[in-house]
């Protein structure tokens, strides 16, 4: 039977010749010449296009060119200051096809077909800032923690605060405030403190400088520094029976008065060591006396007549 004839056998038997096709496969609103465009006019990607072109394979560990497509781990790369980046956003993200989806899906739809410098910095923000999920979108937050107030100090320096002031002229080695304050009376000593430190440092200075003075306190509450986290620190008030309350992680307020404290000390300073900052170590004892006399509104008294002989605690 003639071949021509025989349609069935040319079927089966007469194999197509083998065709390479080579395709690039982007999103319907991109548009590539203005993307080429963009990246052969960048100065970083017409060095790495040189070097490419220079290649047999047109490819390194992570760029390839293809077609004169830029491409980084087969995704198609696009200028950071590409004027396409926001149109790309809103389709993936604001469109139907894009659905509002939350941060990691929208960036795992756009990472998987396009990459610039900055993609998940860009795309997060987009999301973040994006006004139609926050009006629209609960949130999907477990329950915050139940907040336990602090225990009202019933003597004065029973109970105490401690917290650092740092980023200070360096002065004869010194660049750190400590500052501790009375919960109860807002009575503060503030002393000098050379950087680094370490817990050992300032457990010293606070016995030389405070529990001479008002003995071992009851409590301390601080922030979560890496010294008051430390093994010797712990340790140490464990064996003398004070308390060590840490403030919540990201949450400032917890001892908000030490802060408000530390502004005077900071306000105090400026205002005498503006024209010779180095000189603040100078000042700390006129700070102290300046702000520990002032006149306790809650309580109607000078802070002095709150210290009668014999308040130390044993």
């Amino acid at each position: 039977m003639p071949g021509e004839e025989n349609r069935v056998e040319d079927a089966l038997f007469r194999m197509p010749a083998e065709v390479e096709l080579k395709g690039l496969s982007v999103p319907v609103t991109v548009d590539l010449e203005l993307i080429k465009k963009e990246v052969h006019q960048n100065p970083k990607f017409q060095k790495l296009i040189a070097e490419l072109r220079e290649l047999e394979d047109r490819q390194n560990n992570k760029y390839s060119l293809q077609n004169d497509v830029l491409k980084y781990k087969d995704r198609l790369v696009v200028s950071k200051t590409s004027s396409l980046i926001s149109s790309i956003l809103h389709t993936y993200h604001n469109s139907v096809v894009g659905g509002h989806s939350r941060f990691l899906r929208t960036y795992k739809r756009i990472s998987s077909d396009l990459y610039w410098e900055g993609t998940k910095t860009d795309i997060k923000k987009h999301c973040e800032e994006c006004l139609v999920c926050q009006r629209n979108k609960s949130l999907a937050l477990s329950p915050a923690g139940l907040l336990v107030p602090l225990e009202i100090p019933q003597a004065i320096w029973n109970d105490i605060s401690m917290d650092f002031v740092e980023g200070l002229p360096k002065t004869n080695g010194f660049e750190v405030i400590l500052v501790v304050v009375d919960r109860l009376s807002k009575y503060g000593h503030f002393l000098p403190l050379k950087h680094p430190f370490t817990a050992k440092v300032v457990a010293e200075l606070f016995i030389r400088e405070v529990v001479r003075l008002h003995g071992f306190p009851l409590s301390i509450v601080s922030d979560r520094d890496k010294v008051f986290l430390s093994h010797f620190w712990q340790e140490l008030f464990r064996l003398s029976g004070t308390k060590l309350n840490k403030s919540t992680t990201y949450h400032p307020q917890t001892h908000g008065q030490t802060e408000v404290v530390n502004r005077g000390v900071e306000t105090y300073l400026r205002c005498f060591c503006n024209e010779k900052p180095k000189e603040w170590v100078k000042w700390l004892p006129w700070t102290e006396y300046c702000i520990t006399p002032r006149f306790n509104e809650p309580l109607r008294c000078p802070l002095f007549r709150l210290f009668p002989a014999g308040n130390r605690r044993p």
